[in-house]
């Protein structure tokens, strides 16, 4: 059983972040009859949707939905989001059963002014009620050196508005108090076949722990992928488990395994060098 599976129920996001690398797809939003199909697919292949790859999945008007099908299949969702759509659509993930959320704090790097105060107050609202519901919250900043100095000041609101709590800091990050986490992570490459070669020693987690499902049925090795270079198949053609036994995917899985690479889109990925 893998550990998660990505589920992108959107590639569609409102915002053009400095990190992201964006795709080349047409503009797609999965459907509830798409994802019925997909999480019956996933039934014995996972416990953990995460709703991610592309995209912001608050854009979608049917999350909250699909995550009460997701519930009543006994799927627990995780929902990674930049954050500036929590205010309004916050409030129904936690009704929804929501298992855990992800906020990219780091997302308005280089915005300034009251835009910015009034973000940073909705993600620290919405991690506190959220977190005090039971809900797992994690802020993230995943970029290391490319902050230009904001994280300090994010940092000093978190603890002004959780300043009573424990703080347990460690080298990744901080537990705030239960069910409210800090994470610090590196910026990274995105796989980019115009990128440097990194050769053939490379290692990856795809495909052993977790694949991904792009909005139109593409199944990919890795939350990565996002113009699906690597596809396998598509959920809404094949049946998911011929796909994952399929020639491609068996010789990616075991060139991973080896610390060999399979595919030229691997040997160009950032993420896949910190595994060395």
């Amino acid at each position: 059983m893998y550990s998660r599976v990505y589920v992108e129920i959107t590639n569609i996001c409102n915002k053009s972040c400095s990190f992201c690398p964006g795709h080349k797809r047409a503009p797609r939003r999965m459907t509830e009859e798409e994802f019925e199909k997909v999480t019956d697919s996933l039934l014995g292949h996972t416990q953990y949707i995460y709703y991610h790859l592309m995209g912001e999945p608050l854009t979608h008007p049917q999350l909250a939905r699909f995550i009460r099908i997701a519930g009543n299949k006994g799927f627990k969702s995780a929902v990674t989001t930049n954050g500036t759509l929590l205010e309004g659509i916050g409030d129904s993930l936690i009704e929804a059963g929501v298992y855990k959320v992800n906020i990219s704090v780091h997302s308005f790097e280089g915005e300034d002014g009251e835009k910015y105060e009034e973000y940073i107050r909705t993600c620290l609202d919405f991690a506190d009620r959220a977190s005090a519901a039971g809900v797992l919250v994690v802020l993230r900043l995943w970029n290391k050196g490319h902050d230009g100095g904001r994280n300090g000041d994010i940092l000093s609101r978190m603890k002004e508005r959780f300043g009573d709590c424990e703080w347990h800091f460690s080298e990744r990050g901080a537990r705030i108090r239960h069910k409210l986490h800090l994470e610090y992570g590196d910026r990274f490459a995105w796989p980019d076949m115009e990128a440097e070669d990194g050769g053939e020693r490379v290692f990856c987690y795809g495909l052993s722990d977790h694949f991904a499902v792009l909005c139109d049925g593409t199944v990919v090795p890795c939350c990565l992928d996002n113009n699906g270079t690597l596809a396998l198949g598509n959920i809404f053609d094949s049946p998911l488990e011929d796909i994952l036994r399929s020639e491609k995917a068996q010789r990616i899985a075991e060139g991973f395994k080896a610390h060999t690479v399979a595919e030229e889109l691997c040997r160009k990925c950032g993420y896949a060098r910190r595994f060395k």
